[in-house]
């Protein structure tokens, strides 16, 4: 038999708690391989830095003008294009990728063709700082849809969505209820993790948008469970908190029929807050009610 595994210590409690805020916050990538005593390096003599002067402008004393460096583009030239470049994403106007992803999603008649057209997709800019495309886990057969708002550090290095501590808390609320991800499908409304975990801006989620309104369309979920604010308000236009909506049904139409919307409350706000479980729980018993046909 096993001996149990003891309790940490509260320096150990500590330490793993402050990891854990460092992981949330996004730094979850060393810099080295080895670790550094900045403390003790303080005192050694900073490394001398040699500063590159740009060549002085020239005056030609008999046209008194001014004379350029040789090398130097001619005037009224225009600037020479970025050495690096991110596809349309440095240059499309949201407006015009936003109109260009609508036509783009259009074209998918399968889920598989979606995926492909958004793994070509250049322009959001997220697609170039995150590792993986984030596209969706689960049976894309199963009446109910889960919805988040974008992949963390542990869904971009795996490629599927709610990997980390608050996929591993949706796994035990969907058990709760009888469903695991074998019936349930479960998606983003954005598919690439923003820099540091920070939350999409409005211009990412509005080029993002016609891709998970496809990806539902092709889906056909009969209920829609949206996991916190970003969800909600995207896909239901409202601009109340998820604490005023969670818990809430809301009409969301699909080309031939209308089904229903449910919000709740995202599970890394409820590691955040575990008191709010409760309201969770709640959401959730009505989540198996509807699929029972009893509400």
């Amino acid at each position: 038999m096993l001996d149990p595994m003891p309790s940490p210590t509260d320096a150990q409690a500590d330490l793993i708690a402050y990891l854990d805020f460092h992981v949330e916050a996004g730094a979850d990538a060393a810099l080295d391989e080895q670790p550094h005593d900045r403390f003790g390096e303080a005192d050694s003599p900073a490394p001398t830095l040699r500063v590159a002067r740009r060549p002085a402008v020239q005056a030609d004393a008999t046209a008194n003008t001014l004379v350029p460096p040789p090398g130097s583009p001619p005037a009224g030239s225009p600037p020479a294009a970025p050495s690096r470049t991110f596809g349309r994403a440095a240059s499309a106007q949201p407006d015009e990728a936003a109109s260009d992803a609508r036509a783009r999603a259009r074209q998918a008649k399968t889920l598989d063709e979606l995926e492909q057209i958004l793994a070509e997709f250049d322009a959001c800019p997220l697609r170039f700082t995150a590792k993986n495309l984030v596209f969706a886990d689960g049976n894309p057969e199963a009446r109910v849809m889960f919805l988040g708002e974008a992949p963390g550090a542990d869904e971009d290095r795996i490629g599927k969505p709610f990997m980390g501590r608050s996929g591993q808390l949706l796994d035990k609320m969907m058990k709760a209820v009888g469903l695991d991800r074998t019936s349930a499908y479960i998606g983003n409304i954005v598919p690439w993790r923003p820099p540091g975990n920070r939350n999409p801006t409005p211009q990412e989620v509005a080029v993002c948008r016609p891709f998970v309104e496809r990806q539902i369309e092709l889906v056909d979920p009969d209920i829609i469970v949206c996991l916190g604010a970003p969800a909600t308000q995207t896909l239901t236009g409202t601009k109340d908190g998820i604490l005023r909506t969670r818990g809430r049904l809301f009409p969301y139409k699909l080309p031939n029929r209308e089904v229903k919307l449910l919000a709740t409350l995202h599970p890394a706000f409820l590691l955040r807050q575990p008191v709010q479980k409760r309201l969770a729980w709640r959401d959730f018993r009505a989540l198996r009610s509807l699929l029972d046909g009893k509400a």
